[in-house]
């Protein structure tokens, strides 16, 4: 009898020693890279402040990369970050495909991947994101222009980084709205402000001073850099009771210019809500081995009436 409880209590440790062994392994302390399209505009600073946050209370170090808006330095961070032992990659990405060779190095090695703000393209298997479904955003801001006048209008559409999906996803939206309105809505003038203040600002002013006394009722602009360069803009030539202007991102020098009126509305996209996230994933996949799905963060629009709805409302209080 001894005998055969002793062979019981054996095979039973065995059994568990067995599971333990392929359950996934708890190991906080997990190294995660993540890799920044430009660490130079508030978006992705506020991302940046919300990332260490994240991985504070994940108890995760980070590997913080700034790609400085070169698709190559990227590419080279990416790589690198293999070397240093990383578990996870979160990246904002430069270009929508230019990344795609990098990316599959890390693949390879079965490090998982995870985009966040815009998708990439071109690679060996589908690289999971979280962003806002900017194509919504995009009507969103069209869709104001029909509502708030609905006896038709002229728009200026000052679009984003050429190669990003956001730019083309927003301006994609755009021009949906005003498609389905009907011709008394115009698209005068389209042009890249490269998601740059200075060059919006210089865009703008060539638009307007090519407009020869009839400036349009409306600029949208797919950046919260560049809807304030359009306001710049507009003020310094003496427009801003006669052109509304709206945008996208809804940080906090933007919600102080919807304060004052010089902005109409701004596209939140919760930039603290798609970091947060894909870390978290990022972290359920290591150690849980929990599946990464994509996931869609809905945009609004803030305007004076719903200021305190904006993720960065706290900041101009």
């Amino acid at each position: 009898m001894k005998t055969n409880n002793k062979r019981r209590v054996l095979t039973a440790a065995l059994a568990t020693a067995i599971l333990m062994s392929n359950a996934p392994v708890f190991a906080a302390g997990e190294k995660i890279a993540v890799s920044f399209q430009t660490l130079s505009i508030p978006f992705f600073i506020f991302m940046h402040e919300q990332a260490v946050q994240e991985a504070k209370a994940l108890d995760i170090n980070l590997l913080v990369q700034d790609a400085q808006a070169s698709s190559s330095k990227q590419s080279s961070d990416i790589e690198n970050s293999l070397t240093q032992g990383v578990k996870a990659v979160v990246l904002t990405p430069n270009d929508v495909s230019a990344l795609a060779p990098a990316i599959n190095d890390v693949l390879d090695e079965r490090v998982p991947v995870i985009a966040v703000d815009r998708r990439v393209e071109g690679t060996s298997s589908t690289v999971p994101f979280v962003t806002a479904d900017n194509v919504a955003g995009g009507r969103i801001m069209g869709e104001w222009v029909v509502k708030n006048m609905p006896k038709g209008a002229n728009v200026v559409l000052i679009t984003g980084q050429i190669g990003s999906t956001t730019a083309m996803d927003r301006a994609k939206g755009v021009h949906q709205s005003l498609n389905a309105a009907g011709s008394k809505f115009k698209l005068v003038a389209e042009q890249s402000g490269e998601a740059d203040r200075a060059k919006a600002m210089s865009v703008v002013e060539n638009i307007l001073t090519a407009s020869a006394g009839t400036p349009p009722d409306v600029i949208i602009c797919s950046t919260g850099d560049m809807t304030l360069g359009a306001v710049e803009a507009v003020r310094g030539m003496g427009l801003s009771n006669k052109i509304k202007i709206i945008g996208y991102d809804a940080y906090p020098e933007v919600l102080k210019s919807i304060k004052a009126g010089e902005i109409t509305g701004i596209v939140e996209q919760s930039p603290s809500k798609q970091i947060r996230t894909a870390l978290r994933l990022a972290v359920d996949n290591i150690r849980n081995g929990t599946k990464i799905e994509s996931v869609t963060v809905q945009p609004f629009m803030v305007t004076q009436d719903n200021l305190d709805q904006a993720e960065q409302f706290s900041a101009i209080k």
